[in-house]
């Protein structure tokens, strides 16, 4: 039942822009809690990498006293990977292509986050 909310949650943000390719909600140790990507895309890679780059994104914050963490994000020469944290224990991942309306894309994945923190 939970799941089921959350990939809702995925799918209505995946739907509200063209430019989102893929979502995916990873709990901070890195595993996946509900997740909307393509097939090629292996899951369990998805959330380690993105429990890495969070950590990482964390104690940089930390360190570099920017104060608590907010969003990661990375820029390809082929999109973007935009983290943002859904609760305490759970972080929300959006890829985009590299032509995307980011200012929309940061709105929306907050909004998706807030919902997913409720339910978690």
């Amino acid at each position: 039942m939970r799941e089921e909310m959350l990939v809702s949650i995925l799918n209505d943000l995946n739907g509200s822009s063209a430019d989102i390719e893929a979502s995916a909600v990873i709990s901070t140790d890195g595993l996946i809690i509900a997740s909307v990507l393509p097939a090629t895309l292996d899951e369990d890679r998805v959330g380690a990498m993105n429990a890495a780059m969070l950590t990482l994104g964390d104690r940089s914050a930390q360190e570099l006293n920017r104060g608590e963490l907010e969003q990661v994000m990375v820029k390809g020469s082929d999109g973007y990977i935009l983290m943002t944290h859904a609760g305490r224990d759970a972080v929300l991942s959006v890829l985009a292509k590299a032509n995307a309306k980011l200012g929309l894309i940061f709105l929306d994945a907050r909004r998706a986050a807030e919902q997913i923190a409720k339910i978690l």
